[in-house]
């Protein structure tokens, strides 16, 4: 992937003129998350990268809403999975800028239903401050399935029992949404009927082009995203790519 990227970062491609895009972080700073853990001083530098180059960061349903209309030099933050690493190493980082940022929860990983071990992802009490300090927080399931191969009670079930669930315990009304994996094959007509049927207003994806109909689309950010490869990435380089083809 490393080699992949940094080859399309270099290819020649017709100028375009920047437009907004939400980009899509997972972890910063544990690297138990492979290609999905951004270090925390290469999560600064694109911060102060895109500063540099005259972007203006706003929350990520605007974007969602408004899709590539209006100024095209905005971004939005999101993080998928909800790692304690983010509020660890990304908020600070985040609130040093007054840059708005979305966190999208598994439920049953915050809720310690998980094998991933201790002081790795972040529990209710810690989301509810997140929350709290201005982040906005949505839901990414019950459990992280495959959507793209749910049936509907189980699809209807991780959407609607981690909604209720956040409302429990943070008393957060969560309508938007991120999928798991993200990408084409990852959500179905099913999938998108249950979460309209469940209360999400927003489903996000992980890919640009390469994406299910009627879902919001992300720039994926990898840890292997230099200055070249995520300038590129702004650039709109990688908005045919997917994680794994």
């Amino acid at each position: 992937m490393c080699c992949e990227r940094s080859l399309i970062a270099a290819l020649p491609r017709s100028r375009q003129q920047p437009r907004s895009r939400i980009l899509c972080y997972h972890s910063v700073g544990t690297p138990e998350w492979g290609v999905n853990d951004v270090p925390p001083d290469r999560f600064r530098r694109q911060i102060e990268l895109a500063l540099r180059e005259g972007y203006q960061f706003v929350p990520a349903g605007i974007l969602a809403r408004e899709g590539a209309a209006g100024d095209s030099r905005r971004l939005a933050i999101t993080f998928d999975d909800g790692l304690r690493s983010v509020a660890a190493n990304a908020a600070p980082i985040l609130q040093e800028y007054g840059i708005p940022w979305t966190l999208f929860v598994v439920s049953d990983w915050a809720e310690g239903r998980h094998s991933f071990g201790d002081d790795i992802m972040l529990g209710w009490g810690e989301i509810e401050r997140l929350a709290v300090a201005g982040a906005t927080v949505g839901s990414h399931s019950v459990t992280h399935p495959n959507f793209g191969l749910l049936d509907a009670p189980t699809a209807s079930h991780e959407l609607e029992a981690s909604r209720e669930t956040i409302r429990q315990r943070t008393g957060i009304d969560a309508k938007e949404f991120a999928i798991p994996f993200g990408q084409s094959k990852n959500w179905t007509d099913i999938a998108a009927q249950a979460a309209s049927v469940a209360g999400y207003e927003t489903v996000y994806a992980q890919s640009e082009q390469r994406r299910a109909s009627g879902t919001a689309p992300r720039t994926f950010v990898t840890r292997f995203d230099g200055d070249r490869v995520f300038r590129a990435s702004l650039e709109g380089a990688f908005d045919r790519w997917e994680e794994w083809l």
